[in-house]
């Protein structure tokens, strides 16, 4: 339900598809940071404007499995 959740795994990506993968945790917070900012913002927004239909959907299941919602 979450939607950080999946701008995690847009980072994860990111960093995966990197040419140099950062190695250590050094490495790994400016590499981080650099693929944050350059996240499309609209895709974000799309996350936080996802919210409404993600609670309603988990009203309606009253707490139980819903679809994926973006």
């Amino acid at each position: 339900m979450n939607p950080i959740e999946h701008a995690w795994d847009a980072l994860g990506r990111a960093i995966k598809e990197r040419d140099n993968i950062p190695q250590t945790l050094q490495e790994l917070a400016p590499a981080l940071t650099e693929e944050w900012d350059a996240l499309p913002t609209d895709n974000i927004n799309k996350l936080v404007d996802s919210m409404p239909r993600r609670l309603n959907a988990l009203i309606r299941v009253r707490g139980g499995h819903t679809q994926y919602y973006v």
